[in-house]
């Protein structure tokens, strides 16, 4: 296998069903970068245990290391392994995960996150995503680090094709799972703190998110 980022070869495309996610988890456990469809935009992963993994993943996208990469999970569980569910977090995600919120949780005791992934700060972000490709690599391989799969400021890539034109030389393999549904990023909010509050707008309006955790009871500093 390449080490990715070096732009020896071009990347493996396989098509986005069981046999090329399980080349995607083969791939990822060697070390390599894999990009995905997701439920937004293809994304680019690597494995939260591969060596000096990160490290490619910043390189093969030019990507500046002070912009903390966002873990996405397979199910509740897996997100609280790494990341603290407060009540408001768990009203937030138990609501609208699937889906497209990104929740800032402070770091579980425990977890063993390396200082690139957060760019140093003591919080993870972390989504789960409605997409079953995504979902299934983090059920096989644990909390998945991925970004969007294109180099840094350059277009998202909403299929395989844009994803090798981008990427192909630096990356080892894409699922291609057809044209991915775009649309607006998700919402982002952090819960790390004694009131949620939100960093990003998006995918899912401030006033669902107050609504819900207004009905739980829980406060917070979201405009309802």
């Amino acid at each position: 296998m390449m080490r990715p980022g070096r732009g020896s070869t071009r990347a493996q495309l396989l098509p986005d069903d069981d046999s090329g996610r399980a080349a995607a988890v083969e791939a990822l456990r060697a070390g390599g970068l894999v990009a995905m469809p997701t439920d937004t935009v293809y994304g680019v992963g690597v494995a939260l245990s591969a060596h000096d993994g990160l490290m490619r993943l910043f390189a093969a996208k030019d990507r500046p290391l002070d912009r903390a990469i966002v873990l996405l999970v397979a199910d509740l569980e897996q997100a609280a392994s790494v990341g603290v569910l407060s009540p408001a977090a768990r009203v937030l995600a138990e609501r609208f995960w699937p889906g497209g919120l990104t929740l800032v949780l402070e770091q579980a005791p425990g977890a063993v996150l390396p200082t690139v992934l957060t760019a140093g700060a003591e919080t993870i972000g972390i989504r789960l995503p409605d997409h079953d490709s995504p979902r299934a690599l983090a059920r096989q391989l644990g909390p998945l680090p991925v970004t969007s799969a294109n180099l840094s400021g350059h277009p998202d890539a909403r299929d395989a094709a844009r994803v090798l034109t981008q990427l192909g030389g630096r990356i080892d393999l894409v699922l291609d799972g057809g044209p991915a549904r775009g649309g607006i990023p998700s919402t982002v909010v952090d819960c790390s703190g004694e009131l949620p509050r939100v960093l990003r707008s998006g995918a899912i309006p401030s006033t669902e998110l107050a609504a819900a955790l207004s009905r739980a009871g829980l406060a917070h500093s979201i405009s309802e």
